[in-house]
């Protein structure tokens, strides 16, 4: 029964026991979920997580709503989170199952441009970008509350079907974090979100540019590289952003014509 249009408390075990017969459910269907699945205190634990959520948290327009959020996403509420260009949309179970949507401004070609200028010869490599592995002055300029790649309060529109009409919902914000927990394995999806080519970041790097893992035990395996730009690579393969694009270029066309 809801009171006043709201929905009563629902406590986090019976929610967890709902979210997780849920998402049996709609595996069974065929639905593939992307649930947020928080291990320990920390809800991101890489460069690229970290920045997001410091980068949320330094916004006064949201500082009253993420303390709920953290602790939606850390229970496990998000079942599902998508990213598209520009997009992501999200499933979050609290009282009731709840559907999410926030539109992100895609980043504007100036100001792109600007920002790969700046960091033109400075980032090295794919791995090195992805990896969040690189000089202090870079993560700097690439974290920049005005000029970096994070999107600002007014380039953010959200939706929640809940019946909490505030700018952002107790699961809106629990989304937004599950963004930062999700940047830690993918980070490509930061780029995705704001319609930029990480690639150009590199490009400007000169002619000895390689895409190829620096030695370390956490290095990107070639696999990942290969399942990220969706092209075969050689073993050892030294691609350069110039070889990678046209790789991916010519898949594209394969896949064309097989439409």
């Amino acid at each position: 029964m809801r009171y006043g249009g709201w929905a009563p408390y629902v406590p986090v075990a019976e929610r967890k026991a709902k979210a997780k017969k849920l998402v049996e459910k709609l595996a069974k269907k065929g639905q593939k979920l992307n649930p947020i699945v928080i291990e320990g205190k920390k809800i991101a634990q890489t460069f690229w997580g970290k920045a997001w959520c410091d980068h949320l948290e330094s916004f006064s327009d949201f500082e009253n709503r993420l303390p709920r959020g953290r602790t939606y996403v850390r229970n496990g509420s998000v079942i599902d989170l998508q990213i598209t260009k520009g997009q992501i949309k999200a499933k979050v179970m609290g009282s009731d199952l709840y559907e999410i949507s926030i539109d992100i401004q895609t980043m504007i070609e100036n100001k792109w441009q600007s920002l790969v200028q700046a960091c033109s010869g400075k980032i090295d490599s794919l791995i090195e970008l992805l990896q969040g592995k690189f000089s202090k002055g870079v993560m700097t300029l690439l974290t920049e509350k005005e000029s970096g790649l994070f999107p600002k309060p007014k380039e953010i529109k959200m939706s929640c079907s809940c019946p909490d009409y505030a700018g952002m919902c107790k699961h809106i914000a629990a989304v937004l974090y599950g963004i930062g927990a999700s940047l830690d394995t993918k980070p490509e999806w930061l780029f995705t979100l704001r319609n930029v080519d990480q690639l150009e970041l590199i490009a400007s790097a000169g002619k000895g540019s390689s895409l190829i893992a620096p030695e370390s035990p956490d290095a990107l395996a070639e696999n990942d590289l290969s399942a990220l730009f969706g092209i075969e690579m050689d073993p050892g393969a030294d691609l350069s952003v110039k070889e990678v694009k046209t790789k991916q270029a010519i898949n594209k066309k394969h896949t064309e014509k097989k439409k």
